[in-house]
């Protein structure tokens, strides 16, 4: 197994690409590439006002939140409530999305990846208090999102992350932990598996 500690303190905040929040990039792939060269990207996104999300062609996106009291966005015309804490949402990068806050800012784990490149990126949520296995994939990107959390013999704080492939890892999450699968199409047996108490 690979595996590479991804360590929230060393983040930068840079602004989006629309100027309208900050973003602190988790990892991205190809290694290095910007904004317009990713094959797929991991931030966690600070939303502090209402406004226009960037916008991205050919991209689709992933959003969990993770702090804050919600989001209704207009994505294309449609009204998209998001008012509920780890709950991965999906829609449409390049269409027009406008975000209006419920009550006050709130930070997003947002998992960008271009529609040309095949399987997207796939997002779970994994329960705190008990322990789950994380099947084997080519790259498996996992997130502390409300508490430490334990895998592969790392402690990831809160918004720590873990890069893993090549093999099957016990997570054991205090609080909740994102699992997002970056590569392949996910097979059978894909989602985190409870292993028992």
């Amino acid at each position: 197994m690979t595996v590479r500690l991804l360590t929230a303190a060393g983040r930068v905040a840079v602004p989006w690409k629309n100027g309208g929040g900050v973003t602190r990039e988790i990892v991205a792939g190809p290694e290095g590439a910007g904004m317009d060269g990713f094959r797929w990207r991991v931030s966690l996104a600070d939303v502090g006002a209402d406004g226009p999300f960037s916008s991205f062609a050919g991209v689709d996106r992933t959003l969990t939140m993770v702090e804050g009291e919600g989001m209704d966005l207009t994505v294309g015309g449609e009204h998209r409530r998001v008012d509920e804490l780890f709950v991965p949402r999906s829609f449409p990068g390049d269409l027009p999305t406008d975000c209006r806050l419920l009550g006050g800012p709130v930070v997003n784990l947002n998992v960008m990846w271009r529609r040309d490149g095949g399987a997207g990126p796939v997002v779970t949520v994994a329960p705190g208090g008990s322990a789950v296995t994380v099947p084997a994939g080519p790259e498996v990107l996992i997130v502390a999102l409300d508490g430490a959390a334990e895998v592969a013999g790392l402690t990831l704080a809160r918004y720590d992350a873990a890069l893993l492939s090549g093999e099957d890892a016990v997570l054991r999450p205090e609080g909740r932990a994102a699992v997002v699968r970056l590569t392949g199409a996910p097979g059978p047996g894909s989602d985190p598996v409870p292993t028992g108490p």
